[in-house]
């Protein structure tokens, strides 16, 4: 089964009716059941963190996707370690002339120590690393 890495944008995109990226997202998500979604501990922070104050409807839908995705047979949450954030720190460190953030840094150690080229995200950071965003 193919595995693709999601990134926040992917899943601020699916929750939110008004993101511009709102329908592309859902579309992938629908035309792809196949394909198993691997994602970090890290990222459902910057998600959740992303509508807590978004009203409690939608602090509500991000809850339910988080915990839909943790208990979803093809989907992989990896959990955040002092190991793992030691090497996304590593990176960070290692790329002044970049503005990446951490958390960006961490999924790409994730994404390289699993052998994943592919992500569900528009940001250039992840081509820069040498990985393919699938939304442009």
């Amino acid at each position: 089964m193919p595995q693709v890495f999601a990134n926040t944008f992917y899943w601020i995109a699916l929750l939110n009716p008004a993101d511009k990226w709102h329908q592309s997202a859902r579309t992938f998500s629908q035309v792809n059941p196949e394909v198993s979604v691997v994602t970090t501990d890290a990222l459902w922070t910057e998600v959740l963190n992303y509508f807590s104050e978004a009203g409690p409807k939608m602090r509500e839908a991000a809850a339910a996707l988080c915990d839909q995705t943790m208990a979803h047979a093809r989907a992989t949450v990896l959990a955040q370690t002092r190991e793992v954030f030691v090497r996304g720190f590593d990176l960070y460190k290692n790329r002044p002339d970049k503005s990446y953030s951490l958390t960006d840094c961490i999924s790409m150690v994730e994404m390289r120590g699993r052998s994943i080229r592919e992500v569900l995200t528009h940001d250039h950071h992840f081509a820069q690393e040498g990985f393919d965003p699938l939304f442009r």
